[in-house]
């Protein structure tokens, strides 16, 4: 038997998202705690590096760093808008985007603190609402075309998974390059 660690995917360096719910309240709260703090992490991913390390991308073939942190923002933003549709209408059905695309357009060419500014203030208004979400808005749902149907619930635990999965991408970059 091998005693050496097993090589972390550079795809999901943290594994795929696994949905183990409905979450009670205290399984929530960590979860809130992850969104909360992905600004601070998200930012301290990338302190002190210089213009080409934010253009490497993060594994063969992925999306360069810049990209990532401006994904994030694209990512997020629109998580922001789900929950909030799903707030206040029944069982609406969101609008999909193609990301690759996305991470394409001239913008994602700007300086990652661009990205990094807009987090803060998203994720500052993502967590007030998420903190106060009566329980029974945990299972209110939005319809994904391609999908289906999924629960605040389960959005709260895949952009949790989602934030810490995209920040790995950047520390496992750094581990890996020495930086």
């Amino acid at each position: 038997m091998s005693t050496q660690a097993q090589a972390v995917d550079p795809r999901y360096p943290i594994g795929k998202f696994h949905y183990e719910g409905p979450y009670s309240e205290a399984q929530r709260e960590p979860l809130m705690t992850i969104l909360a703090e992905l600004p601070a992490k998200l930012r301290a991913s990338v302190a002190g590096w210089n213009e080409k390390q934010i253009d490497t991308p993060y594994r063969d073939g992925g999306w360069t760093v810049r990209q990532t942190v401006h994904h994030v923002a694209d990512s997020h933003m629109n998580s922001f808008i789900r929950f909030r549709l799903a707030l206040t209408a029944n069982d609406p059905t969101i609008t999909p985007y193609d990301e690759a695309q996305w991470a394409n357009i001239a913008d994602s060419k700007e300086p990652v603190e661009v990205s990094l500014k807009l987090i803060d203030s998203l994720h500052r208004r993502m967590d007030v609402m998420l903190r106060a979400f009566k329980p029974e808005d945990w299972s209110r749902t939005l319809v994904h075309p391609e999908n289906g149907q999924m629960t605040l619930d389960k959005m709260l635990g895949l952009y949790a998974w989602h934030s810490r999965h995209h920040v790995a991408h950047i520390t496992e970059l750094g581990k890996r390059m020495g930086w």
